[in-house]
């Protein structure tokens, strides 16, 4: 992915019933869905040995799954076909098992995919502010950059949403109007389980809940995930790590600090088998714990109400310690990969204050990034 402006990433409003939702999703995202859908069938291809027939197969599986533990999401990715398909008939059709494919993407390749990405939760309070700060940079293929989008999700009944997805995925990265948010961090370790929920419909479900609390209650009532994967989730009152797995769950509280931050590696979860993978993670874990503490030492407990998206893009996510793979990641010149980070998203949420995040588009510090968006807008 070249330098751009990111003037042109779509800011976009879902509403209605679920096929509704994703009938708007799939008529104004169409070009960006099918261009994802040819970057995911060469990277199965490429990456997996994976043609698409075997792909839809594996999808077809979680099909299942999904319309059994959460009908209304399966909804929305048949809207979200049928909504392609109105706006460009001329092309290869799709159908609600390319949909499942993207949204499942993460398990279906097995673990064998090169990701990264770093996050941060802190709880900060000090004499005339408190504040939960929720944060991360995404990384991810560069052919992927060009499409992402930031939408909005109105459902009666449930919390308005906010999030940075990739066009076709129903949950990503965000936060609704309750003060929940979350982000992702991808784990390589096996087995997957196609009788559970795939990672970006639990985050979609975490975004509909109205706590932390009430987010991990549904997680267990829908015995967990179908793939390892950490969420970090948060409200006003804190955050906790999720790791994830189809083998149970082990939730990380705040440290000391009120700090809880994660790379891409299990920290406590030791149900699943996890195989050494990226061998920066380990080292991004502790640069970024040794930056909070360079923060807290600088500022003092007086002044930490000072730390702030800012500051974070500033002296945390542009970091390029170890690099390539570092906290603000670059493309490896080693590996056929080509991985960097495409988003930093940093959430505020404070009591008896509407929810905030700014986004920018590209890797801090770098001068890709043109404009900060504010979320909501």
């Amino acid at each position: 992915m070249t330098s751009k402006t990111y003037e042109d990433v779509p800011r976009l409003l879902f509403r209605g019933s679920p096929y509704e939702i994703g009938l708007q999703h799939g008529k104004l995202l169409a070009p960006q869905i099918l261009d994802q859908l040819s970057i995911y069938r060469e990277l199965f291809k490429q990456a997996c040995k994976f043609e698409w027939a075997h792909v839809r197969t594996v999808a077809e599986e979680f099909q299942a799954g999904i319309d059994r533990l959460a009908p209304g999401l399966l909804e929305e990715m048949r809207g979200i076909a049928d909504g392609v398909q109105e706006a460009k008939p001329s092309s290869d059709p799709v159908d609600v098992l390319d949909i499942v494919a993207l949204n499942a993407r993460s398990e279906i390749a097995l673990g064998q995919w090169d990701d990264g990405c770093t996050s941060l939760a802190w709880h900060i309070t000090v004499p005339g502010t408190e504040k939960q700060i929720l944060a991360q940079n995404w990384d991810w293929r560069e052919a992927v950059g060009k499409n992402l989008a930031m939408v909005a999700i109105e459902q009666a009944g449930k919390p308005k949403i906010w999030m940075v997805t990739e066009p076709g995925i129903v949950g990503k990265i965000g936060f609704n109007s309750r003060s929940v948010g979350v982000c992702l961090n991808a784990i390589r370790a096996r087995p997957i389980s196609t009788s559970l929920l795939p990672i970006h419909l639990l985050l979609r479900i975490a975004l509909e809940s109205d706590s932390v609390d009430a987010a991990i209650a549904t997680f267990e009532k829908l015995g967990g995930a179908a793939s390892s994967q950490h969420i970090l989730i948060a409200d006003v009152n804190g955050a906790r790590g999720l790791e994830l797995s189809p083998r149970g769950g082990v939730y990380l509280s705040e440290d000391s600090n009120s700090i809880v931050t994660h790379t891409n590696h299990f920290l406590q979860n030791m149900l699943m088998d996890e195989p050494p993978w990226l061998s920066g993670s380990p080292v991004r874990l502790e640069r970024a714990k040794a930056i909070c503490e360079e923060l807290i030492g600088e500022l003092g407990p007086e002044r930490l109400g000072e730390v702030d998206a800012n500051l974070l893009r500033a002296r945390f996510f542009s970091d390029t310690f170890n690099s390539p793979q570092a906290i603000c990641c670059s493309p490896d010149p080693d590996r056929d990969a080509r991985i960097q980070t495409l988003f930093n998203i940093v959430m505020t949420f404070a009591p008896g204050k509407e929810p905030s995040a700014e986004v920018i588009f590209g890797k801090p510090g770098s001068g890709e990034e043109s404009r900060v968006y504010a979320m909501p807008w």
